[in-house]
């Protein structure tokens, strides 16, 4: 089931079938459902998309210059809000069905029967389900694009896609057992992430865009050899490696 890619399986695969995920933690705060990630997302995709096209942001976030470990922050972060815009475009706010436990069941299938596209510019058809896979083929493209932009070792990103549907499968069978929508429910009360379509994207995505961030590290570190910037830079990349987030660089920048 894992295929070539055992290290891509995430870890709350296991809180899916009766586990709990492996960093949940009692009195850890619980972090932002999938619901408030959506907004914050909505809010700032079209904040980057402006930005980027006024030229205040280097575009794409693959291509930034590295000088510190905020730089490093910005580029995953960037990358990835990339790659989820595609799905900011569906109108009327259909990516909240990402989230929707109800529809989950229904997108799932639509996402397995649609067949890939190799596209970063996309037409919606207005068939909601299948524009959402059309998005969400559409940022896995994109990714991959920056990936071989920024020198991520080939391994890391090929077969993102195969891996991604035997995801969306796993996921699919989950949904069909007797009392999922309850046990979702509870897990998102717990602070946990159950197989929804958006915690599947979210995860890969993220993992995606991490790679690509550190890989302009390392072309950093590389180019400012033996120089302090570089000692800073090298300091940067346990705490890259450590981080879940983004925002867990926020504040180490090394000037």
């Amino acid at each position: 089931m894992r295929g070539s890619h055992p290290e891509l399986i995430p870890e709350v695969e296991m809180g899916w079938f009766g586990w709990r995920a492996k960093d949940t933690v009692a009195d850890k705060a619980a972090p932002p459902g999938p619901q408030a990630i959506l907004e914050d997302l909505a809010r700032r995709i079209p904040r980057y998309v402006d930005d980027a096209d006024q030229g205040k942001v280097s575009y794409p976030a693959c291509k930034q210059t590295i000088s510190n470990a905020d730089d490093v922050r910005a580029v995953w972060d960037h990358t990835r809000l990339e790659a989820m815009r595609y799905l900011m475009l569906l109108p009327q706010r259909e990516f909240e069905l990402l989230a929707e436990p109800s529809r989950q069941a229904e997108m799932l299938e639509a996402f397995l029967r649609q067949q890939p596209h190799d596209d970063t510019v996309i037409d919606f058809t207005g068939a909601t389900m299948s524009d959402i896979a059309l998005a969400i083929f559409a940022g896995f493209n994109w990714l991959s694009q920056c990936a071989v932009l920024a020198g991520v070792e080939r391994e890391k990103f090929s077969g993102t896609l195969q891996h991604f549907r035997k995801l969306v499968v796993l996921a699919q069978q989950w949904w069909a057992m007797d009392g999922a929508g309850p046990r979702c429910r509870q897990m998102l009360e717990q602070g946990e992430k159950p197989p929804l379509m958006f915690y599947l994207i979210w995860t890969d995505y993220t993992r995606l865009s991490k790679e690509i961030a550190a890989a302009g590290l390392a072309r950093t570190i590389d180019r400012a050899a033996a120089s302090a910037r570089s000692d800073a830079l090298v300091q940067a990349v346990p705490r890259l490696q450590q981080a879940g987030e983004p925002d867990d660089l926020r504040g180490q920048a090394n000037h």
